[in-house]
C-alpha cells in the first residue's frame, strides 16, 4: 500500500536535513530571491545550499521540489527562467510553479521535468486542473484552501492527477495569497515580491498612551495592524489579520480574517480517506526545530493510520503542534464545512 506523502517545508539546510532525517518524504524549499512566496531576509537557499539539499534528501531516497510561484513582471521573469534551469541541472524531483509563463517555459525546454501547479494558481475544480495538465504537463495539483473534503472527494473521482493539501500552517481566505492587501500598504505585492508581510515593513514599538505601559504595537510601513496587551498572546503579523475599526460594530476586531492556524492532525483519516497524495506542513520561514516537531508528529500519526486505521497520537504531542502555531488557535479551515 502506498502511503500519503508528507511534504515538509525548509527555508534553509538544517532545516532539510530535520525534515529528511524526522519522517519527510518530500521537501519543498526555494532559492534565494524574488521567485517564490517566501522571499524573507536570510531565508530560503543558495545555489549551493540547493545542491546540498538535494543530494543530501536523495541519499535518502526523498524527493526534492522547488517553489518558482511568484507572478514575475517582465523584469523578474529572467530571474524564474534561471531558477527553473538550476532546479533542473541540480537534479530536483519538481518545479512547483503557478505563472503561466514559467510553466510554458519549463514545459518546453524541459519537457522532460515533473511540473506540480502551486497552490497560487488557485485550481479548485476538474476544468481548472484540466487546462493546466493539457497545456503544461502538470502531475500534481495544489489545492487552495477554500474546499471541503466532500468537495476534495469529488475532485478526486474526476481526475486521476496527483492532489496535494495543505494539512498544517496559516489560512489564507484571500484567494490563497493573490490579494492586494500588502501592496495597499507597502507598494510591494505578495504576487510579485513574495511576502505579504516583509519584515523589512514591519516594526514592533511600546505604547505607553491610554491603553497602558507594555502594550506592543505592531505596524506595516507605519499602517497599524495591530495591539497587545502584556499578557496576550501575539499571532503572526499580516495585513488580514490585523485589527481594524469596524464601522457596523463599532469595535475593533479582526474584521478580515481571525489569526487562526489551519491544523488537520484530529481529522487525518478523513483526509487520507478522500484519496489525496500528499499533504504539505506550511512553514518555510519557521525553525530547525519547527520542521523537526511537525515533522516527526504527521510522520506518527500517518504511519499509525496505515497500522491501526487511526492516527492517534500523545496527547502531549498535540499540545506541543499547537504551541507552535502561527496563529491563536487550531481550524480546520474549509475541510468540514465553510
Amino acid at each position: 500500500m502506498t502511503k500519503i506523502e508528507i511534504c515538509a517545508p525548509a527555508g534553509n539546510l538544517p532545516s532539510v536535513k530535520a525534515a529528511v532525517d524526522n519522517g519527510a518524504d518530500a521537501i519543498y524549499m526555494g532559492f534565494s530571491g524574488d521567485t517564490n512566496l517566501r522571499n524573507f531576509p536570510a531565508l530560503n537557499l543558495t545555489d549551493d545550499e540547493v545542491y546540498k539539499a538535494i543530494q543530501y534528501a536523495h541519499g535518502k531516497n526523498k524527493r526534492v521540489f522547488i517553489t518558482v510561484n511568484a507572478y514575475p513582471q517582465e523584469k523578474e521573469l529572467p530571474l524564474a527562467y534561471d531558477v527553473v534551469d538550476k532546479a533542473y541541472s541540480y537534479g530536483a524531483d519538481a518545479v512547483i510553479a503557478s505563472d503561466i509563463a514559467v510553466l510554458s517555459y519549463a514545459r518546453t525546454k524541459y519537457p522532460g521535468m515533473r511540473l506540480h501547479l502551486s497552490v497560487q494558481a488557485s485550481a479548485s475544480n476538474v476544468r481548472s486542473i484540466e487546462f493546466f495538465r493539457k497545456h503544461f504537463g502538470i502531475k500534481r495539483v495544489v489545492l487552495p484552501r477554500v474546499l471541503t473534503l466532500d468537495e476534495i472527494r469529488e475532485l478526486r473521482d474526476q481526475t486521476d492527477i496527483e492532489i496535494e493539501i495543505f494539512a498544517l500552517g496559516l489560512l489564507c481566505i484571500n484567494s490563497e495569497g493573490q490579494c492586494f492587501l500588502s501592496s495597499y500598504i507597502t507598494s510591494e505585492s505578495i504576487n510579485t515580491y513574495g511576502a505579504c508581510s516583509h519584515p523589512k515593513f514591519i516594526n514592533f514599538e511600546e505604547d505607553a498612551d491610554n491603553e497602558g505601559e507594555g502594550t506592543l504595537k505592531i505596524l506595516s510601513n507605519n499602517v497599524l495592524l495591530n495591539k497587545y496587551s502584556p499578557m496576550e498572546e501575539v499571532a503572526y503579523p499580516t495585513p488580514c489579520k490585523g485589527k481594524y475599526y469596524n464601522k457596523a460594530t463599532d469595535k475593533l476586531n479582526n474584521s478580515i480574517q481571525d489569526p487562526e492556524s489551519l491544523n488537520v492532525i484530529e481529522i487525518l483519516p478523513e483526509i487520507i480517506q478522500t484519496g489525496i497524495n500528499s499533504i504539505k506542513i506550511e512553514g518555510r520561514q519557521r525553525s530547525r526545530s519547527y520542521v523537526e516537531k511537525v515533522v516527526s508528529t504527521f510522520r506518527e500519526a500517518v504511519d499509525n493510520y496505515y497500522s491501526n486505521s487511526h492516527s492517534v497520537i500523545d496527547r502531549s504531542k498535540r499540545e506541543s503542534l499547537q504551541t507552535l502555531f502561527e496563529g491563536l488557535s487550531p481550524s480546520y479551515g474549509c475541510y468540514k464545512g465553510k
